[in-house]
């Protein structure tokens, strides 16, 4: 298990890839890279947008929460679903594991979506370093927008960032 103290939260706030203001300014960015390279979200928000802009994740990871209240609206797609747990502030081994088998189903021509209980902000760490190169992983910035991390150009930051995590 990997755990974010409270002396990182500062660092991990910070945006790993591109900040977008919305899925708007992003789209097209998006749209030259999919469907040829596998689309990640985090997140509820961002998940439910892609999905309402016709691009569909072959990962998905939510947890029905938006800003601390029960999502109102329900992530619905033709996918594979895997339930995981993951507390706030940790990277569960269980939740690494079920990434690694979302990544193995994606393989296989599945669509997949991981339904955390819990919290899942920090997912898109081992998103990006277990996707193939070439991936987009999208999460939100609460209050700022989308960040869109290409794979290949933020593996070494994230690296960087996890070897900082506490280790139990």
């Amino acid at each position: 298990m990997l755990i974010l103290t409270k002396e990182l939260r500062s660092e991990f706030k910070k945006p790993i890839g591109v900040l977008y203001t919305s899925l708007d300014d992003a789209k097209d960015f998006i749209n030259s890279k999919y469907p040829d390279e596998l689309l990640i979200s985090v997140g509820d928000i961002t998940t439910q947008n892609l999905q309402k802009a016709g691009l569909i994740p072959h990962l998905g990871i939510i947890d029905n929460v938006v800003e601390r209240k029960p999502a109102a609206y329900d992530v619905v797609y033709d996918n594979v679903t895997l339930n995981v747990k993951n507390p706030p502030g940790v990277i569960t081994d269980e939740l690494q594991e079920t990434i690694q088998k979302a990544f193995q189903l994606i393989k296989s021509g599945f669509r997949v979506l991981i339904l955390v209980d819990g919290e899942e902000d920090l997912a898109a760490i081992p998103c990006i370093l277990m996707a193939p190169s070439g991936s987009l992983v999208l999460y939100g910035q609460p209050g700022e927008g989308l960040v869109v991390c290409e794979v290949d150009k933020v593996i070494n930051k994230v690296k960087k960032l996890k070897s900082k995590l506490e280790e139990r």
